[in-house]
Parts: C-alpha cells; sequence; structure tokens
C-alpha cells in the first residue's frame, strides 16, 4: 500500500496497559515496524510520550475502547495529531486477534491513510460535556426518588397526591416535613397549606388520613432529605455549566429562539456537537453523525432496511424533550411537520423527522449566526401546491363528494 503518513504510531488500549506500534522510515526505504507495551499510569503514559517523540511520530491513532482511551488522549493531544477511531470500521484477519496484532494492523491502515477519525470536541466542551452529562444523570435521579416518594406515602395510605398537584411544592413538602417529625393529625397538617391550595383545606384533611408509622418516618425522612442532596448537587453543577458557557452565552441564547428548546436544553445540545461547525461539512453530516437520519443500506439496486444508526444518546434525548416540547406550539413549523408525518409513519417517525428538523437548523445557526425563522404552519402545503390540492381533492372523495378543480382568476 502507498504511505501516506509517514510515520505514524497506532495504540491498542486497555485499562492497564497500552500496545503501541510506530512504522517508520529504515535503511535503503525499508519501513521499519517496533511494538511497545507500557503502563497506563501517569508515569507509564508519559514515557510513551517521550517514546513516540524519539521516534518523531507525527500521528498517533488509536480506538473508542469505552473510557480508556480518554487518559491516554489528554497526555497527548498537544504534542501530536491524533485520531480516534471507531472499532467497528478496523476489521482485523481473523484468527490472528492479539494485542500486538491489533496494533500493527491499526498501524498500517493509518500509514496508508486509509482511517476516518471521530469527532473529538476540544477541552473545553468536553469539559462542559461530563457536567451536563452528570447533571442530566442527577436530575433522573431525582425523578427516581420522588417515584419511590409516591409509592411510599401509597403504602401509608395517605393521597396527598390526590388533591395537591405538586406534593415537593411549598405546601407539600411542609406537610411531609410535618409527618415525618410526628405530627399525625390530618387537621394540623392541611392548615400547613399556602396559596390557592387553602381553598382545598377538606379535602386535604380527608387526604391526610392514614397509617404513618415510625417505618414511614424513617423511609420517607431518608427520601425526603436525599431529595435535597440532589437538589443541591443539581444546582450546583447548573452553576458551574453556566461559568463554562459564560464566554458562549450568545451561542446559547441563539438555539433557545427555536419552538421546544429551553436554556438547559441549549446547554445540553452545545455540550454534545460543540460550537465550531466547519468539523461538520453540512447540515447532513451532522445528522448522519448524530444518528438523526435514515440509514442507507442498497445493494443490486435495491433499498435495504433504512433504521436509523445510533448515535449519541445524551443528544438524542436532549433533542427528543425539546421535539415533544416543539409539537405543543401552536402555529409552528415544527407542529405542523409533526402532525404531516404522524398521519404517514406514526409518532416515532413523526419525532425524528422533527428532530432532524431542528438539528439541521441548530447547524445553520451555529454556522451563520442567524436566529431562528419560522417557516410557518402552512410551510409544507405553500412547497407543493399540486400535491396539497391533490391531497385535498382526495380526502373529500374519499368522503364521497365529486370536485372539480377550476383556477381563481387572476
Amino acid at each position: 500500500m502507498e504511505v501516506i503518513v509517514e510515520r505514524p504510531a497506532a495504540l491498542d488500549v486497555h485499562k492497564a496497559q497500552v500496545t503501541a506500534c510506530v512504522r517508520v522510515p529504515g535503511e535503503d526505504g525499508v519501513r521499519v515496524e517496533q511494538v511497545h507495551e507500557f503502563k497506563t499510569t501517569v508515569r507509564g503514559l508519559l514515557v510513551l510520550r517521550d517514546w513516540l517523540t524519539a521516534h518523531k511520530v507525527t500521528q498517533v491513532t488509536m480506538e473508542a475502547t469505552g473510557v480508556y482511551w480518554k487518559p491516554v488522549w489528554h497526555v497527548l493531544e498537544d504534542d501530536f495529531e491524533l485520531l480516534l477511531v471507531n472499532a467497528r470500521h478496523v476489521k482485523q484477519v481473523p484468527g490472528r486477534k492479539t494485542d500486538v496484532a491489533d496494533a500493527q494492523w491499526l498501524c498500517r491502515l493509518a500509514e496508508a491513510g486509509l482511517l476516518r477519525s471521530s469527532f473529538v470536541p476540544p477541552k473545553t466542551i468536553r469539559e462542559l460535556r461530563q457536567l451536563t452529562r452528570y447533571r442530566k444523570a442527577q436530575i433522573a435521579e431525582r425523578q427516581r426518588e420522588a417515584n419511590r416518594l409516591h409509592k411510599a406515602l401509597e403504602d401509608t395510605g395517605i393521597k396527598l397526591d390526590c388533591v395537591a398537584t405538586d406534593i415537593l411544592g411549598v405546601s407539600g413538602r411542609a406537610m411531609l416535613d410535618a409527618l415525618v417529625s410526628g405530627t399525625t393529625d390530618p387537621v394540623v397538617l392541611a392548615e400547613l397549606s399556602r396559596g390557592r391550595l387553602r381553598a382545598k383545606i377538606p379535602e386535604l384533611t380527608e387526604a391526610l388520613e392514614g397509617r404513618f408509622e415510625q417505618l414511614h418516618s424513617l423511609l420517607i425522612g431518608s427520601i425526603l432529605a436525599h431529595l435535597d442532596f440532589l437538589d443541591a448537587q443539581i444546582l450546583a453543577l447548573s452553576e458551574a455549566i453556566e461559568a463554562k458557557l459564560a464566554p458562549f452565552s450568545g451561542a446559547v441564547q441563539l438555539l433557545c429562539t427555536i419552538p421546544g428548546i429551553a436554556e438547559r436544553t441549549a446547554q445540553n445540545v452545545i455540550a454534545e456537537i460543540g460550537l465550531d461547525m466547519s468539523v461538520f461539512p453540512t447540515a447532513a453530516h451532522l445528522a448522519s453523525w448524530a444518528g438523526q437520519c435514515p440509514g442507507n443500506d442498497q445493494s443490486a439496486g435495491k433499498r435495504r432496511s433504512g433504521k436509523t444508526r445510533k448515535g449519541s444518546k445524551w443528544l438524542n434525548l436532549a433533542l427528543k424533550e425539546a421535539a415533544m416540547a416543539a409539537t405543543r406550539t401552536t402555529d409552528s413549523y415544527l407542529q405542523a411537520l409533526y402532525r404531516r408525518k404522524k398521519a404517514q409513519g406514526g409518532h416515532n417517525k413523526a419525532i425524528g423527522a422533527v428532530k432532524h428538523s431542528m438539528l439541521c437548523a441548530i447547524w445553520h445557526m451555529l454556522t451563520t449566526g442567524e436566529i431562528y425563522t419560522d417557516l410557518g404552519p402552512d410551510h409544507l402545503a405553500r412547497r407543493n401546491p399540486e400535491r396539497q390540492t391533490k391531497r385535498l381533492v382526495a380526502q373529500l372523495e374519499r368522503l364521497g363528494h365529486a370536485v372539480t378543480i377550476q383556477a381563481a382568476a387572476a
């Protein structure tokens, strides 16, 4: 194979050790290959860096193996051109599977320029991504803990959630704290209500009658303490995220102009795709990388499964939440798109179309700096008037009407 990269290196990364292979020019134009193993401790990775530098390596390739590649990347990113490749794109010869063989094969592919690098955002975005993902995990844990609270209250026979919309609001929390402290008189508990909930004191008094024992006091008290801890964690993480995004607050506000995207969702999206859209040549490239477009699988002139491939689950979750919110906006293009696609293929297909449309809009907005301009609920009809006319005529004919089309006078 033709040599494209003169001094490549490849790493087969594991939890405790890294197998490194370099290919460099030797005497009489013969390529020389050397393999060595290093520990993944900081000291071992610094020795690896010096070894690569001694061989004058210009490009280092490694597979995306779980999270084990990250400490290696952190040590080497300032000194070498790094390529992170998808393991699915690197096929080893069957029957020759060893760490050394993997490193040698990867190095030869890199030498021939046959590898495609995965997207790795800059350090600032990677740090932001860690914060937003952990915050999302804490929010999910808080929801699970709130569900445990509802389940524990059901065991007591107390039906507070049948009267109060939010049992963790000001009124609900005051009643729960009183229950944990030993107050079980429903009249006294109902008087702790605030605001509009005071109009429901008779219903509250009835709902707060139950069997609240010492076991429930311990269990619910622990749940409430955990909820307080999670609230504090989420608040601290949100403050850290806002501080990280302070230089890019304009981009956050820009994305918030899209129907369905709130500030927290915008933060999550930026943490996943970054701000530099030049790494994605077009909006279609971004949608493909994110797994938000149909797959392409054709053979012998036949199109097979168009199943969407997997992308970032965190980005998909943020887009799904935004798409669901967008479908509830009135007189918007995204709502009209959802309704059109839902009639054609159901809810999941429609949400997928909305997510794809939103992601393409995000690419254009971050590229040009322009705010979101809604196309309007009638955009799909105006885009192809003849098709819309045929669809409406067919609908009327199915209802038993005879339809005659006559062009309007100019």
